[in-house]
């Protein structure tokens, strides 16, 4: 049994689901704001922007929204049924700054997805390929103190 009563077969489930999670999740936020780009660059007639609206307010509702919330509750999961004896080791707390991040990302996306609906988005393309490249920097992060635990 580790903490909480939890076998260690349920833990592995765990692991299954939050992997899972946090795969589709990433593709949501690989891919949305990819879908900013040419709504900002090929949107411009009114039916184009209608249908990337419709594409990423799908995205958003039906893939990240859910992914995120169970990466993060299966993620506390892990944490609580972990069998952390003692204090919680220096990578854990680094990969949740990096998870807390990887959060403040999709919110800042949900932003832009709103802005987008009511007509004041006002950014470029190139912000949003620059922006594109923020949840891949986070990933190797926390990749990273997955595997390596280096603290």
């Amino acid at each position: 049994m580790l903490c909480g009563g939890v076998k260690p077969s349920v833990y592995l489930w765990l692991k299954v689901i939050h992997i899972l999670a946090v795969i589709s999740w990433m593709a949501g936020l690989f891919y949305l704001p990819r879908l900013f780009v040419y709504h900002v660059e090929k949107g411009s007639s009114v039916a184009l922007s209608a249908t990337f609206e419709v594409m990423e307010r799908r995205l958003l509702k039906a893939i990240m929204r859910p992914a995120g919330l169970v990466s993060v509750l299966s993620g506390l999961a892990l944490i609580w049924s972990g069998a952390w004896y003692g204090p919680v080791p220096v990578w854990l707390w680094l990969k949740l700054v990096l998870v807390a991040a990887m959060l403040a990302f999709h919110g800042r996306l949900e932003f832009h997805a709103g802005r987008f609906r009511d007509g004041s988005e006002s950014h470029s393309g190139r912000y949003f390929r620059i922006l594109n490249e923020v949840p891949t920097l986070l990933l190797i992060g926390i990749v990273i103190l997955v595997v390596v635990k280096p603290l």
